[in-house]
């Protein structure tokens, strides 16, 4: 730590609070300098906590924390407020196995107050957590931080209108990093933002509409004045006023002198308050200034050359359904593509580019993506919603209530099914099919590798009824592509034939059936639907054999196997069956071979989970 003399020092906010104002310039370099050197080393969320140094020293120098309690949306950009809080040398260990998480986690510090990974969550939780604080009468205080793209859903303007209407003491800070502030503009609202919130001016407002209320020209200068002096500032905060709050900014979020002044004056007023910063992802790392997407998330890299390596060359699952989308929209317009901001991640950034009149990015709200695919599936249209399992998650009811119900043909691609390593339990996709396979009118298809997973979403795409084709995250196996044709629905695909132990496998997990196959001679079926479920195959499977092994990378509680296990017992065959997928608890971090490793879902693990069976 020698190249960090001040940050070397702070193992907790209380060191940082011993320090004196001057010296957080230095603080803040250094910070920013040790946050690239350990995420280079470890790999993880880079952008966005470049850009929220300022704010993070700002926040623990004047507020109290864990007394005061803050609170982050998403958590990308905590990693600032993880060496802060006590984690500094765990830096490398984050998002590995056994390692610090990757977002705030309830159970590592005192210092996380709510466990996150999902969007948009912070105020609804800030406004509890204010309300707690107000009934315990103990002068705590609640900060919500949360980003331009978070307060987007849905979600965050239903806390925001229940807060303003609530009357809680807190703080909402909107860390805001997509337009640009000019200096000059940015040196006036700083200056406001001291007037605005300093005792002078606070005292006007709320004494003012007391003393005043009785002479109506005077409380009429006092509002019009108010209301100049915030028109002045700026128009987005007329929004926010009229959802209760009391909005100052926006002022520059990379300004530590503006930032502590204002949060000192902000932190002694009462009611719902609303903080606008301006911040720019990536702040002091000219490659991710350039380029805050790539450098949102990270693998391990040259933080001096600023060069990501180059990726492998097999595509990934979302490759494959960014060209079948691009393929697919060459020769019907009526595709509609609609993702919840996650246009890089489901590999929609060709088709966006090429099919732009076609393509609805609608914001981190997922709920309204799907109902929004049903609308356009009532006027004609063939829309495919491409969601991240566990995003998915967010909008089950609109899944049952406005696609299933009406038997619309909306085309669910699934990303990042089964296990999706690093990110841990708020990302692991194990529950896709136990929640969908209870909906009517609903088929799921479970590709076993990436030509398998062109031709379900080819057929999803005809089948004028609600589907969804899950596929993992990562890279596909590198199989050729056939031509695209519509598949027989329920219909499975005998790989292997042996004797007495059949595994019915339900999608990627193949290759390593096949194997553990070859070593005990079993039979091995990839059953390709989950629903309609292959009801045939089970029967003749059950008539020759005399162990049943399903397959899957979903919870083993009402997933695919739960499946089987209902087409046997209502033929009452006497067969042994024994379920195979993901265990009953949430899945931590590691990466994906080490967490199948664990689950023993690779090949050792099945193999030996058969034997003991047996």
């Amino acid at each position: 730590m020698q190249n960090y003399p001040l940050l070397s020092l702070i193992n907790s906010p209380e060191d940082l609070r011993l320090l004196s104002k001057e010296q957080l310039p230095q603080v803040c370099q250094e910070l920013r300098a040790y946050l690239l050197e350990s995420v280079s080393q470890s790999s993880g969320h880079l952008a966005s906590g470049l850009g929220t140094v300022e704010l993070t020293v700002a926040l623990h120098y004047v507020y109290k924390t864990p007394f005061d309690q803050l609170i982050w949306d998403v958590g990308h950009q905590a990693y600032p407020h993880k060496i802060l809080t006590g984690r500094r040398e765990k830096m490398s260990t984050i998002r590995q196995k056994n390692g610090i998480h990757p977002f705030p986690w309830r159970e590592e510090s005192e210092f996380d107050v709510l466990s996150v990974g999902h969007s948009s969550t912070s105020i609804s939780a800030g406004l509890g957590i204010a309300i707690a604080a107000q009934r315990e009468n103990a002068g705590r205080k609640t900060v919500c931080v949360i980003g331009d793209g978070a307060i987007t859903a849905g979600m965050a303007f239903e806390a925001m209108n229940h807060a303003g209407a609530s009357h809680a003491d807190m703080l909402v800070i909107l860390n805001d990093n997509e337009m640009s502030i000019s200096e000059n503009v940015g040196a006036l609202n700083n200056h406001l933002a001291r007037l605005l919130t300093g005792s002078f001016y606070s005292s006007i407002r709320e004494g003012g509409k007391k003393i005043l209320s009785g002479m109506p020209p005077i409380k009429e200068f006092v509002k019009k004045t108010e209301e100049h002096v915030k028109g002045f500032v700026s128009p987005v905060g007329t929004m926010f006023e009229q959802l209760g709050f009391n909005y100052i900014g926006p002022i520059d979020g990379h300004n530590i002198e503006e930032l502590i002044s204002t949060l000192k004056n902000m932190r002694s007023l009462k009611g719902p308050q609303f903080l606008h910063i301006m911040t720019k992802k990536g702040k002091g790392y000219a490659p991710a200034e350039k380029d805050p997407i790539g450098f949102h998330g990270v693998p391990k890299f040259d933080h001096l050359s600023g060069q990501l390596p180059k990726s492998n060359t097999k595509p990934t699952y979302s490759q494959i359904f960014g060209d079948w989308l691009c393929e697919i929209a060459a020769q019907d317009p009526k595709l509609i593509g609609i993702t919840p901001a996650m246009r890089e991640g489901s590999g929609m950034v060709e088709f966006s580019n090429r099919f732009p009149e076609q393509y609805f990015d609608v914001a981190i709200a997922e709920q309204h993506a799907v109902t929004f695919a049903a609308g356009l599936a009532i006027g004609g249209y063939k829309p495919v919603v491409a969601i991240y399992s566990t995003f998915l998650q967010r909008a089950y009811d609109q899944v049952i209530h406005d696609v299933a119900i009406q038997n619309l043909p909306v085309l669910f691609a699934i990303d990042r099914a089964g296990v999706v390593g690093a990110d841990g339990q708020t990302h692991q996709g194990a529950f896709d099919i136990s929640f969908i396979r209870c909906i009517p009118n609903m088929v799921i298809m479970t590709p076993s590798d990436e030509n398998e997973c062109r031709q379900m979403l080819y057929t999803g795409y005809k089948l004028n009824q609600p589907a969804a084709v899950r596929y993992p995250r990562g890279n596909a196996i590198g199989v050729e592509l056939q031509p695209l044709q519509v598949l027989a629905l329920g219909q499975s695909k005998l790989i292997r034939e042996g004797e007495k132990v059949a595994i019915l496998n339900f999608g990627t997990l193949l290759p390593t059936a096949l194997n553990v196959a070859e070593k005990l001679n079993a039979t091995v079926v990839d059953m390709r639907f989950v629903k309609p479920i292959d009801v045939q195959r089970i029967k003749q499977i059950a008539q020759t054999h005399d162990v049943i092994v399903t397959l899957e990378e979903n919870a083993i509680q009402g997933g695919a196997g739960s499946a089987v296990a209902e087409v046997l017992n209502l033929q009452q065959y006497h067969v042994k069956l024994l379920q195979l997928g993901l265990p009953d608890f949430f899945i931590p971090q590691g990466t994906q071979q080490e967490v199948l490793a664990d689950l023993q879902l690779d090949e050792n693990g099945i193999e030996r989970q058969i034997k003991n069976f047996l």
